[in-house]
């Protein structure tokens, strides 16, 4: 299922999959960059090479510091539902919520 489709926090910071929450893109990325990164990031995943995945998703914002300023700690790889996203997860239709099992 395309990260589109992935039910997405209302700040924007994350998406869930498989049920727990992954740090979305910096929105701040302008465009021409994002494509770059995202093309390194597929031909690092295509040759296994973990050390150039990691590096694109830091440069992504999707691991490493995270992008926003507010203080808010990184709750990535946890589930919604242990997290300040809890009252919104509940509030998901199940079609909604099914879409980030």
């Amino acid at each position: 299922m395309a990260r589109k489709d992935r039910p997405n926090t209302p700040d924007g910071r994350y998406l869930v999959s498989r049920g727990v929450l992954k740090r979305c893109t910096n929105p701040a990325i302008d465009d021409s960059t994002r494509r770059k990164v995202i093309k390194a990031l597929m031909q690092a995943r295509m040759s296994a090479d973990a050390t150039a995945v990691l590096a694109a998703k830091v440069a992504l914002g999707e691991a490493g510091p995270v992008w926003w300023e507010d203080g808010a700690p990184d709750v990535s790889g946890k589930g919604p539902e242990a997290t300040s996203y809890a009252a919104w997860w509940r509030g998901l239709t199940d079609e909604e919520r099914a879409k980030g099992q």
